[in-house]
């Protein structure tokens, strides 16, 4: 009897001492929401609305139609229009558009032939897009209720660039650096400062001459190295083992990544000083890190996702390294082509260090 008194001051204590960590308590409840209405409303593994573009050499009302109803099945959208093949595939490079179709201008012998109606270009690199696409390749059409192809052939030609054996590997390996490193940066300096407050080190470097936003870069800088060290580790061994091409300058990479990895760090330093101890960093770390895998374009289609999770989505820093690393590493392209990505990095990792400076003040006072 007095074992299970004694058992139940101490679950009383648990509870009231839960009650009070504002923070844990609330990781518990937004955990378990978080995940349910990520896998429940943002998750879709159905491809939609992908951005693509038209090359219409025909310029044809029979080109017009195939626009109109390959449109009308919601898988594509066409959101851009160019004059030649170069220049959709240039878009394509730099990321502008994930596919194009083309259709050249004998379009109109082409279908009292019965031939192929022209050819789809697509970015070969994210193996779903490039199922979804292959999946119109023998859509059938009608003119004024006569066939034009009734499925049986092929209505297009399809080249796949950047990927033509659609391995998986070749789209994972360069999206699972975005993920370990958005793991790894985050979760090093969440604790950055807790770790000093709960070691008792923080009134030492109050003392100190040192200013708020000189330790915090001071902070992040030794954990950059570490996710270089990363970074040579998963290219390299993706490059030897699983035979993932590296189509980019090792520069492009290099500075792409070091955005990225400023970008994390910083987060991380935003986290440490609002947590009070280390597992509330944990948590909060946690709490990141299941939107950024899960909204980011690793795992799941981007296009797929509802306006909303895109928005949200945009905010992560994940999310822009995906689309930067796959470019540089995959098609070739530089940070010049990615500027947008690369900027908001840039202005991600100023804000974060600003916000970390003055919440370290705040505490301090």
């Amino acid at each position: 009897m007095k074992q299970l008194l004694r058992m139940k001051a101490i679950m009383i204590k648990e509870f009231r001492q839960l009650s009070r960590d504002r923070i844990t308590f609330g990781m518990v409840v937004m955990i378990p929401l978080i995940q349910l209405l990520l896998f429940g409303f943002a998750i879709n593994t159905n491809v939609r609305h992908v951005p693509v573009a038209i090359v219409d050499q025909s310029e044809s009302q029979i080109g017009r139609l195939i626009t109109q109803t390959i449109g009308v099945t919601q898988v594509v959208d066409f959101k851009m229009n160019y004059a030649t093949a170069k220049e959709a595939e240039l878009a394509i490079h730099q990321g502008v558009v994930r596919a194009a179709l083309i259709l050249p201008e004998d379009l109109p012998q082409r279908m009292e032939q019965h031939r192929t109606l022209g050819q789809w270009i697509v970015d070969g690199s994210d193996t779903m897009i490039s199922s979804a696409i292959m999946r119109l390749q023998r859509m059938p059409f009608t003119q004024e209720g006569i066939a034009m192809n009734t499925g049986q052939q092929k209505t297009f030609d399809v080249a796949l660039y950047y990927n033509p054996s659609r391995r998986s590997a070749v789209n994972i390996v360069p999206g699972l650096l975005g993920v370990i490193l958005t793991m790894t940066m985050i979760l090093f300096t969440s604790a950055a400062i807790v770790r000093e407050r709960e070691r008792g080190n923080l009134e030492l470097l109050i003392t100190t001459p040192v200013h708020s936003i000189e330790l915090m870069i001071a902070k992040i800088i030794p954990y950059i190295f570490i996710g270089l060290i990363q970074v040579v580790i998963i290219l390299g061994l993706g490059y030897l083992i699983f035979d993932v091409p590296v189509n980019g300058a090792l520069s492009q990479i290099l500075w792409g990544t070091l955005l990225f990895i400023s970008a994390s760090l910083t987060l991380g330093l935003v986290i440490s000083t609002l947590a009070n101890t280390q597992l509330q960093a944990m948590q909060m770390t946690v709490f990141i890190l299941l939107p950024s895998i899960l909204l980011s374009g690793f795992m799941f289609p981007y296009e797929g996702m509802p306006t909303e999770a895109q928005w949200i989505a945009e905010v992560l820093p994940a999310t822009h390294f995906m689309r930067m690393i796959r470019g540089i590493v995959l098609r070739g392209a530089s940070l010049a082509d990615l500027w947008q990505d690369a900027v908001w990095m840039a202005c991600f990792t100023i804000i974060g260090l600003l916000v970390a400076s003055a919440r370290f003040k705040k505490s301090l006072d």
